[in-house]
């Protein structure tokens, strides 16, 4: 039985550069990147050296902090690069590609007679462990702490997001596999939203609870359906799981191999055909981009993940270890002269002062990356709330966060929350505050000095 959930709150951004739903091989890569940096809060310790030979889903790094929590190679190759920043800290980790893939060999598991620590044990030591993500936090979890509940969002309302119904068609077997397996996991449920009109995968697996979402983004967040389902409270921990990291996993349990690849939604209003390709974790965006994609000197930004909360890539970058979306929008390194002073027409904004997007909710636009603005003190004006579904005060935490006032942060909310969840109030605030990386800083003191 599927329960509804309404969102009113928020904002749909609309804009050019949706991915056709086509998907093709994208050129194989030669090279594979893996960045400690993706996986937040985690110091890596190696266990490979510059000419090791590497299968894929054999460890190359561990958590420190956490050796149990193991970082495999997306493909079987010899680590060519280890590029390391201030301190040593150990920034990227190259792989070059052999021709022909070989993979380390983890055994099927028969999900029936297995319990929650043959299950914890195969994720950990196969790398799979790490798309397990906790709040509060945001951080991969924690092995050692049971969760109340494990959340899958399968509705993404992000701008220009990838497609989930039609990305994850077909792998019906592995989804079940994996939601079967993470039940063990929990004594509570595993919550799975989808879209209210949607013909979801994710809605006939059995052993779940499906919610049925609708509304505006950030309807698709998972912060915002936990909000909505089951709020988290001091001491309390749950797990959420990206949708097509199941299928990483689904395929790991069922044939004892962990294959990386991912379908990668190519968008944006630089993008010439918008579409999806077959691709692998660490890739080089250049084989997907390139691809009838822009040409070498256009002035374009590469964000490896969506609009509003992807990181930047250079033209030579990798795909993100967490991202499905590889966004190409025009460069916003040009400014108007009084643009301030004069009706809008081309831009998106909630507020009705000279500017027009409300007379046309459906118009797509083509934006750039300029802030139209500079950083200034906060302008209370109430229209963080207007987009912020959860129920908590924006303004008042983000400040909270500013002050480093625990006590504070945490009679405020901030359990519940990750960066992603203030994406469209930084989108739309008149004083450019960085509103996700005063979040992550919040959630970094809280982790410091409460754990």
């Amino acid at each position: 039985m599927s329960k509804d959930i309404l969102i009113k709150k928020g904002l749909d951004i609309k804009l050019k550069g949706t991915a056709e739903k086509t998907s093709e091989k994208a050129i194989l890569s030669n090279f594979y990147t893996l960045r400690p940096e993706d996986f937040h809060g985690v110091i890596p310790k190696l266990i490979s050296k510059v000419g090791s030979k590497v299968k894929a889903g054999e460890p190359v790094f561990y958590d420190k902090s956490n050796e149990d929590v193991k970082f495999v190679s997306p493909v079987s190759g010899e680590i060519i690069e280890i590029e390391r920043g201030e301190k040593r800290k150990i920034l990227t980790i190259k792989i070059e590609a052999d021709k022909t893939q070989s993979y380390v060999d983890y055994g099927a598991m028969d999900l029936s007679k297995a319990d929650a620590d043959t299950v914890k044990t195969r994720l950990l030591e196969s790398g799979c462990w790490v798309f397990v993500k906790q709040r509060p936090y945001d951080v991969i979890a924690n092995p050692n702490k049971a969760p109340k509940a494990i959340f899958i969002s399968g509705y993404a309302t992000a701008p220009l997001a990838a497609d989930l119904d039609f990305t994850l068609k077909g792998k019906e077997k592995e989804l079940q596999a994996a939601v079967t397996a993470l039940g063990k996991l929990t004594e509570g449920q595993v919550h799975v939203s989808v879209g209210k009109s949607a013909n979801s995968p994710l809605a006939e697996l059995s052993g779940i609870t499906v919610h049925r979402v609708s509304g505006p983004h950030p309807a698709g967040n998972v912060g915002t359906q936990i909000n909505r389902i089951d709020p988290i409270n001091k001491g309390e921990v749950v797990w959420t799981v990206s949708a097509q990291d199941l299928v990483i996993i689904g395929e790991l349990l069922l044939t004892g191999k962990f294959n990386a690849e991912r379908v990668v939604a190519l968008v944006g209003s630089s993008i010439e055909k918008p579409r999806y390709f077959v691709t692998k974790i660490g890739s080089e965006v250049a084989t997907m981009v390139y691809d009838k994609g822009i040409s070498q000197d256009a002035n374009a930004r590469i964000i490896s993940g969506n609009v509003l909360t992807g990181k930047q890539v250079k033209p030579d970058g990798n795909l993100d270890y967490y991202s499905n979306v590889i966004t190409v929008i025009p460069e916003g390194d040009d400014y108007e002269f009084f643009g301030w002073n004069k009706p809008i027409f081309n831009k998106i904004s909630t507020s009705r002062a000279l500017t027009f997007s409300w007379l046309n909710p459906k118009k797509e636009y083509d934006l750039d990356t300029n802030t139209n603005g500079e950083h200034r003190a906060f302008v209370v004006t109430g229209s963080y709330e207007e987009v912020f579904p959860l129920d908590i005060y924006p303004m008042q935490v983000l400040k909270a966060c500013m002050y480093k006032d625990l006590d504070e942060m945490e009679a405020l909310g901030m359990y519940e929350v990750a960066p992603e969840d203030f994406a469209l109030t930084e989108f739309i605030c008149v004083s450019k505050q960085p509103h996700q990386k005063i979040i992550r800083e919040g959630l970094d003191l809280m982790i410091k000095e409460i754990g």
